[in-house]
């Protein structure tokens, strides 16, 4: 009989081994910048005994308080030991987290806290603050958890949690199916409505079995976390978790004196950054002299947003020349889906600014990726009919046990994001456009909702974002572009909206605007676009600077061409 049906399927259980096999070996770093003007660097450390005592404490101390097996809990505190002992309390118990983020805005948390009908509330008094002003969770809340607060928001303070759950030993791990629900985690809303994920104990351990076997992480490492629910896998596996003193919902504010200083001290071997914080800590530590060296590291991985070709070789110059910066595509659905690694990303270049998309790599084991027709109604059966040839664009669709079955309490978002085989597995559609090459290797054309279709010349045309915007970011001038479609007489045509480099000014654009109607005629896939407009600064999420809102800058430049 193996471990996982021996005490059931819980992920406390790789927390569990660490402290048994390794109890003095550190879990947790914690780095907080304190004075005002010459900041000093203190770091707050745990080790896997303590850690797993000190979520054992908590656990009983839920319980104790009420909060119970099947629970939901929303959980927003900031990265902290608190966070790391918190959370995994929250899963010895079976108390299901539900997990936010907190940048994408109080209208959108608000409706998510609807949906998600969430029995707790633990929180720093910030977060609490926001939700009686809000009205966050107010029909369902039943339990209030204030960290590192008084009393003033009601419910119990983490103290008292402690003081509740102190002596009582090992907590009882709780038993779960491989399928049953362990927590919500929201989308970040940056392309769509905030949606919650189903995520199972089964979708947890196939993401650690990816990081182990295809990311080759092994016990005894260091990663410098920057998103803090990656951190979390270290403990599963064997790897401390050193988190920097940075607003984590807004990585492009972070300040890169702080990461380095904490890769330095831990002699980090793993990186975890959004493209965002490869580009801030690229120019940051390329433009000094002498260059900032991260000789510790021995990979570096990217995921969240495509990164930049040009910021991924700008950092990797603080890098060993054998190390690889591992560019993973997926989303909050299902990741990680396919990798590909810096040096093989680099020779894709030419392909990419011709307008062929952006190679994100190939499958990781036990990963389908296949391509079907671009088609907005649902689809409930899976067949073969439906995949499409290699080199020819389409939706992605995904299967592989890291795959969320369903969003929670959002029937209609399911049926359409879903597709089952007769074996009852399913599919899920990646609401991305791409396609696969001769060699297997998945290539990303953009957002389905990013496509422009349109009459041009009296031909039907299908247009694609990222083809098309590479081709114009080539363009000396450009910093970053934008497909978008505008009603003009009528009809739907395409624009692109232009982003210059920081401190060009454009004196003559339509100088500009020729040079790129001529570079855009020299691609199949840019030919037709005529239609052009300066802008000043693209609205771009929060937290990965680099996911362009495409539906703000349509409604922009609608109100702003003139023909």
């Amino acid at each position: 009989m193996s471990e996982t049906e021996q005490v059931g399927a819980n992920l406390c259980r790789h927390l569990n081994r660490a402290a048994k096999e390794a109890p003095y070996e550190l879990a947790v770093a914690v780095q907080k910048a304190r004075g005002v003007f010459s900041k000093q660097l203190d770091y707050q450390e745990l080790n896997f005994a303590e850690l797993d005592a000190m979520s054992d404490t908590l656990a009983h101390g839920l319980y104790a308080y009420g909060i119970k097996r099947g629970a939901k809990a929303v959980l927003m505190v900031t990265p902290s030991l608190e966070f790391f002992a918190l959370t995994f309390a929250l899963f010895k118990a079976g108390i299901v987290p539900i997990l936010v983020d907190p940048g994408m805005g109080v209208k959108n948390l608000k409706q998510c806290f609807e949906e998600a009908a969430p029995d707790a509330f633990i929180g720093i008094p910030k977060a609490h603050l926001a939700r009686r002003l809000f009205g966050w969770g107010k029909s369902s809340l039943t339990h209030l958890v204030t960290v590192g607060g008084s009393k003033l928001w009601g419910g119990a303070s983490l103290e008292q949690l402690k003081q509740l759950g102190q002596g009582k030993g090992p907590f009882a791990m709780a038993r779960l199916d491989d399928d049953e629900m362990c927590a919500i985690l929201f989308t970040s809303g940056s392309t769509g409505t905030p949606k919650g994920v189903v995520y199972s104990h089964r979708m947890f351990e196939a993401q650690i079995t990816a990081l182990k076997h295809d990311y080759r992480i092994a016990p005894g490492e260091r990663d410098l976390a920057t998103f803090p629910l990656f951190s979390l896998f270290g403990p599963a596996l064997g790897m401390a978790s050193i988190v920097p003193e940075m607003d984590a919902s807004k990585p492009i504010t972070a300040n890169p004196d702080y990461i380095f200083a904490a890769i330095e001290r831990y002699q980090c071997t793993n990186m975890f950054v959004n493209p965002a914080l490869i580009e801030r800590l690229g120019q940051a530590g390329t433009s000094r002299q002498p260059k900032v060296q991260l000789s510790s590291l021995k990979r570096v991985i990217s995921a969240g947003a495509p990164a930049t070709i040009a910021s991924i070789k700008r950092f990797s110059e603080m890098l060993k020349r054998d190390v690889p910066v591992l560019n993973s595509y997926g989303a909050t659905e299902s990741l990680p889906l396919s990798m590909i690694a810096s040096h093989e990303l680099f020779d894709t270049t030419d392909i990419t600014d011709n307008g062929g998309g952006i190679c994100v790599g190939k499958p990781i084991a036990g990963v389908e990726i296949q391509i079907i027709a671009i088609d907005e109604a649902e689809i409930p059966n899976w067949s073969a009919d439906l995949c499409l040839p290699n080199e020819q664009i389409g939706e992605i669709v995904v299967k592989g046990p890291m795959v969320s079955p369903s969003y929670y309490r959002r029937d209609k978002a399911t049926s359409q994001a879903k597709i089952f085989d007769a074996q009852g597995q399913h599919y899920h559609r990646m609401g991305d456009l791409g396609y696969l090459d001769n060699q297997g290797r998945l290539w990303m054309c953009g957002r389905k909702a990013h496509r422009v279709d349109c009459l041009v010349d009296g031909q039907q045309r299908r247009y694609f974002s990222i083809p098309c915007e590479r081709i114009y970011n080539t363009h000396s001038d450009i910093k970053r572009s934008a497909l978008v479609g505008i009603d003009v007489k009528g009809e739907m045509q395409p624009l692109i909206c232009l982003e210059l480099k920081q401190g060009l000014s454009c004196s003559n654009a339509a100088a500009l605007y020729n040079e790129l109607r001529l570079l855009g005629e020299a691609h199949s896939q840019t030919q037709g676009i005529t239609r052009f407009l300066i802008h000043p600064g693209f609205p771009v999420d929060i937290r990965h600077n680099a996911k362009i809102f495409r539906e703000k800058l349509a409604v922009w430049a609608q109100s702003t061409y003139k023909e």
